[in-house]
């Protein structure tokens, strides 16, 4: 069984720092490429940032760029989010995805909130 448990969200003043963590199981988790997606009151599903497999690939939104880094460790299973420079229009249910290209299968975790206020 797929399992994704995200961890690390919490309440962080404007300016401070945040590192998300997802732990997978259930799947040959070196294999896939994984992604962060956050979800804002009121707003829809924002993808913030994906990795490759490999971790040789990052990519992130523009709303993101030069403040998060993403990144896995293949050996513990577990994928990275490194938030800095936090801002009030970050506080959001941040999720860890992946996709099953074989099985067409979407998989989330239960998701980590974060809130940024002062």
């Amino acid at each position: 069984e797929v399992q994704l448990v995200e961890s690390g969200g919490g309440l962080v003043q404007p300016g401070g720092s945040l590192r998300l963590s997802c732990a997978a199981s259930g799947f040959t988790f070196s294999s896939y490429g994984m992604s962060w997606v956050r979800l804002a009151p009121g707003k829809g599903l924002e993808w913030v940032s994906d990795i490759s497999n490999g971790g040789g690939g990052t990519y992130y939104a523009d709303s993101v760029k030069g403040r998060f880094t993403i990144s896995r460790d293949n050996a513990k299973n577990t994928v990275y989010l490194q938030m800095n420079s936090l801002k009030p229009e970050d506080t959001a249910v941040y999720y860890c995805h992946t996709y099953d290209n074989y099985y067409l299968r979407n998989y989330w975790g239960q998701g980590t909130q974060v809130t940024v206020s002062s």
